[in-house]
Formats: C-alpha cells, structure tokens, sequence
C-alpha cells in the first residue's frame, strides 16, 4: 500500500513460555495493522538469546547485540531464565543489559483487575481498581555495584558487598514522568515510595528530589510511604493508589504484588521505555518463563498482549491500543480463562478471543 509506515520489531523470545507468548502477542499485531484504518504494519527479525544460547556460547546474547538492536522501532521479550543457568547470569546478560545499555529508565507496569478474573483481593469494588507503577529502571538498587573479594578472611568468614546508586537526575527524571503521566489519568494523584528510615543516604535524596518536583505540579494530589506501609496499603487501601512510584526494587516488588492480587502475574504487562527516544523501547509481560509449564500450551498470553498494547501506544496508536485492552477485558468477561486465573482456556484459545472480541469492533467500524 502506498504510504504504509513500517515499524521494525526486534522478536527476543527468551526462554520458557517466552516463546510462546510472544508469538500470541504477535497474532494480535498483526490482525491490528490489517485491520485498522491507520496504514501500517510489522517487520519482524528474530534473536534466540537467552538461556539456551548462553549454555552453547557462554553469554545471554551476542557480542554485539546493542549494536544490533538500536535501530529498531521496539523490541519485543519474551521471558529469561531456565534451569542450568543462574538467575543472576541469565537477568545480567540479556533483559538488564538492554534496559540499562539503551537507558530504558523509565518501567510502565499497569496493574488492572479484570473481569471475570477471581481477585485475590477482598474489596468491593475491585471493578473500579486500576494503578500503575513508575519503577526507576536504570539505577538503584540494580546498578550492580558490589562484590565478593573477601574470601581471605577464611571459611566461613566470606563478605559480599552490595550498594545502591541513587542519583539526583536519575531520580528526577522518573518522578517528573510519574507526574507527567498523572496528569493524563481521571484522578491526578503520585505516591511516592521508599524505605528513607533506613536507607538514610539514596532514598533521603529520592523523598527530597520529590518534594521539589512536586511544587511544580500544583494541580497533582501527593502522599508519600515507606514500602513496609504501602504493601500494606496495596491490600487495605487499594482505592487511594493511582500513579505509584519507586525504586527500582521496591516498584519491582510492589509490581508483582498489585499483579497478583488482580489474579495474576499472567496478566500483568510492562514496558521499559526510553522516553527520549534515543534508542528502542522493549516491551515484555511480567511473569517468568515458567519451565513447569513450558511447551503444554496452557501459558496466559495476557500480559504479552498487553504489552503489545503498550508498544502501540508508545508508536504512536493510542487508540489500537484501547482497543487491544478493551478485547482483553470483554475475552476475560466472557468466561475466558486460563488455568492461572481459574480456567481452562489455553494460550491459543485465549488469543482467540481476544482476536474475535477486536474482529466485532472493526465489523461495526
């Protein structure tokens, strides 16, 4: 078609359900870019790192793969992590790398309560529940500075160091995106969370950086919590969260409990952006690779897809990506579930009903 946009995709499908995910959330790119009036489409190329790749070449990707990568339009992940390679080894080498060698440093991690999907939550209203959590993505406590040179002390004696990199642009940043993104939601509220008690030096400077950015946006409601507090607050008080941000760790931890309460860490989407645009954006669901369950067809797709949508939106097709979310929510309502979420739909079904609930919306366009 004449003037089609093309959008190359980097397809890093990872390990575990990763692979097979990923190619569910690729159906539905693909039946969106044939369908919608918006005249674009998908190119794809394909990486096969991960933990397979590194126990036949002794690393997590190739040599040069950010070289590889920076000129696409996005990069789309699967899942990291199998037996046989450490956690640390696998994390490391291929998601951290590219998150933090592209500076993706800000981490969009939606957390919304289906319908259809038992919550774990005891509340009400959870119809209502929807937040999401601004994690700093490229420092904190993930800035890998440490090490374990103390075996001289003698057996038994050994020491590991760890240590936290907080800084001021590094922090600012992320918060004044948390505001940024406040300002396009129905309640324009930030909480901010840290553990400044005891962490005395990085999260001190977090919670000032966050004073000061805060007098700028006089029309955004503000708290601020220590973690301990607001997992709580995650249970009791899920109606007071809007936009939350933190850490790198502690919004990685808090992520995973708002998923969970919603049913599932199947369902929970993300993506690592590079709001500047420098480099590409990855886009990856939540949940592990699941070697249990890898291969038996029964993985939820949920979150890749949702992933997908993010990766729309932040092409620049806002509105494909309602859609895509708004499939997710009817496919869910309609008693399509996976066995994660108290169903036995499995990977393709679920996809299919999403693709069928997107097909009626494009029927009356």
């Amino acid at each position: 078609m004449d003037n089609q946009k093309t959008h190359q995709l980097a397809i890093i499908p990872g390990d575990g359900i990763g692979k097979e995910v990923v190619q569910e959330g690729i159906r539905v790119l693909d039946f969106i870019s044939k369908h919608s009036p918006n005249n674009f489409n998908f190119e794809t190329d394909y990486f096969p790192w991960g933990c397979e790749y590194y126990l036949e070449h002794g690393r997590m990707m190739a040599e040069d793969g950010l070289e590889r990568l920076k000129n696409y339009d996005a990069i789309y992940f699967g899942a990291v992590g199998f037996p046989g390679v450490p956690d640390h080894v696998s994390l490391w080498g291929l998601r951290i790398a590219i998150c933090q060698g592209f500076d993706q440093w800000a981490n969009i991690r939606p957390v919304e309560f289906l319908p259809g999907v038992p919550s774990k939550l005891n509340h009400p209203d959870t119809d209502t529940l929807n937040w999401v959590l601004v994690r700093e993505n490229s420092e904190g406590e993930y800035s890998g500075i440490g090490g374990r040179n103390f075996t001289g002390r003698g057996p038994g004696k050994e020491v590991a160091v760890q240590s936290s990199l907080f800084t001021e642009e590094g922090c600012e940043r992320v918060i004044r995106y948390a505001f940024d993104l406040a300002r396009t939601r129905k309640r324009k509220k930030v909480t901010s969370v840290t553990k400044s008690n005891a962490q005395q030096y990085g999260m001190v400077l977090w919670d000032e950086v966050f004073a000061r950015v805060s007098k700028e946006y006089p029309d955004v409601e503000t708290d601020q919590w220590l973690v301990d507090a607001m997992a709580a607050n995650f249970v009791l008080h899920p109606e007071d969260l809007e936009v939350v941000v933190a850490s790198n760790l502690l919004a990685d931890i808090l992520s995973d409990l708002g998923s969970a309460l919603a049913g599932s860490l199947g369902i929970a989407a993300s993506a690592n952006l590079d709001p500047e645009r420098r480099y590409p954006s990855m886009f990856e669901s939540v949940h592990g690779s699941a070697p249990d369950i890898a291969g038996k067809g029964i993985a939820n797709p949920i979150g890749a897809i949702g992933s997908a949508a993010l990766m729309l939106e932040q092409l620049g097709y806002a509105e494909e990506a309602q859609l895509v979310n708004q499939s997710i929510r009817d496919a869910t309502a309609a008693g399509y579930l996976t066995a994660d979420i108290g169903g036995n739909t499995s990977t393709k079904e679920m996809t299919d009903a999403i693709l069928e609930a997107l097909a009626k919306v494009y029927v009356k366009a």
